[in-house]
This record gives structure tokens, sequence and C-alpha cells, in this order.
């Protein structure tokens, strides 16, 4: 695993929104355990569609049968926009703030300043810790935030540790 990326190039879908003299410290895709539904919808789906043309085709149902089949290929198609997206988004820790973005189309960037971060946690469900992904809960001091909660990242705990040390730097021996 590799967070720190040394002279790499952030995607242009990340890249254009790095200010010039930001530093990309991390940058992570979110991890492919958010695309499980999805998944077991589209396996669920074809397992349906296959009983259902199975009990349809001994009944004569051929009308039938061809919208079973198109539903089944929106599933499909819906989960390949779900991969699609998830190709896209990243969370990036600059040496300024902590960015999320997110959609394909409808593009979304949610930041926070590293500075108004006050409090930083991380919580990881069975599933989670199986699978190796977290969430990390921001807090901050005042109004709400674009950048509160950020679920299924993968390594969670090098990334907090990463972030935390970033967020509160340790005290250097001339600060007495």
């Amino acid at each position: 695993m590799r967070l720190v990326t040394h002279g790499d190039s952030a995607p242009s879908s990340v890249n254009r929104y790095l200010l010039p003299h930001e530093q990309q410290v991390i940058m992570v895709r979110r991890h492919p355990a958010i695309l499980l539904r999805p998944v077991a919808e589209v396996f669920g789906g074809l397992i349906i569609a296959g009983l259902l043309s199975r009990w349809l085709s001994s009944t004569a149902g051929g009308e039938a049968l061809v919208i079973v089949w198109w539903a089944w290929l929106l599933l499909l198609i819906r989960f390949v926009w779900k991969v699609a997206e998830w190709s896209v988004d990243y969370f990036v820790v600059t040496s300024k703030r902590m960015l999320l973005t997110t959609g394909l189309i409808t593009r979304k960037v949610a930041m926070m300043p590293l500075g108004k971060v006050t409090d930083m946690s991380f919580q990881r469900s069975l599933l989670g810790r199986m699978l190796g992904y977290g969430e990390f809960v921001l807090e901050s001091a005042g109004q709400d935030q674009a950048l509160t909660n950020i679920n299924y990242l993968p390594y969670p705990e090098t990334l907090y540790l990463e972030v935390c040390s970033m967020l509160f730097p340790g005290s250097d021996a001339s600060d007495d």
C-alpha cells in the first residue's frame, strides 16, 4: 500500500480541485466493498430472472419473459454505472485540507480544511473488519461542514494514523 504519492500526479478528476500551493499527501479510492450491494442485486436478479424464465416458458408467457430480462438488463446497467462512479471517487488529503470527490456526471467535492478539524475518529463494522474498510467521522467547531463522514475507506488504521499525524502534529523540543 502506498499512501504518499511522491511526484505522482493525481488523476485529472482530482487534480483540477487542488490548489497550486497544496501538496498531495494521501489519495485513495474508496474500498470496492461499496459495490457489494450492486453485485448482490445483479446476481440475485439473474437468479430470479432465470427462475421466472423457466416458469414463464412453461406457461407460454413470451411477453412477460422479455420484460423479465429487460428488468435484469436494467440492473446490469445500474451495476456498470456504480462501478464507473466508484472508479472516479477519491479521498484526498493535502497539506491544507481533506477532499472527497464523488460522482460521474454531477461532480461533488466535499472539503474540510485541516485546521477546522477538532476531532477525528474511525469506526469499523464487523463486515468492514473482515473486508478491510472503515469509516472516518470528522468533527469541527462551529457550523456544519460538507465533510463529516467518509465511509468505505481502505486501510482505515493506517489512514487514521497518517491523517492524525497531519491534524495533530507532535510538539518539538524547541516549543518548551
